[in-house]
């Protein structure tokens, strides 16, 4: 093809583009499609009478999920060199003191401090410091 017929060919698709931009234009223009446009209805969560008259949620429905809880003596740092040495018999040195309470973890999270305890043979955590709700929801932020 030639310089000219693609010169004219694209001045005819220009023009078509023209023609077809006026015609969506003369039919109607934004307004008139978002004049008939009605917001959709919202759906609001029904509270229980029992929330609703305390203005807190429903905790009812979280009740059942499982959490992780874990008690921490303590912690410390080793070199993977270290690491690879430890064998059965080896200590390690945590950062916390003998008798200092053990941190509580809900989903690693810390809720209280307690301290060991022997019930029927087993293990169990006493606790003697827990951390109120409004700290814990704190330290999530």
């Amino acid at each position: 093809m030639s310089e000219d017929s693609e010169n004219t060919d694209q001045d005819a698709m220009a023009d078509d583009w023209a023609a077809a931009m006026s015609e969506q234009g003369d039919e109607g223009g934004k307004d008139d499609v978002d004049a008939d446009v009605q917001p959709a209805p919202m759906d609001e969560f029904a509270a229980t009478p029992a929330a609703a008259a305390e203005g807190a949620p429903d905790l009812d429905v979280i009740m059942d999920i499982p959490v992780s809880i874990s008690m921490e003596v303590g912690n410390t740092e080793i070199s993977i060199r270290n690491l690879l040495q430890l064998n059965q018999g080896s200590v390690i040195e945590l950062d916390r003191l003998a008798g200092e309470p053990l941190d509580v973890l809900v989903n690693g999270t810390l809720i209280a401090h307690g301290e060991v305890v022997v019930v029927n043979e087993k293990f169990g955590i006493r606790m003697t410091d827990v951390i109120s709700p409004s700290e814990r929801i704190k330290k999530l932020r």
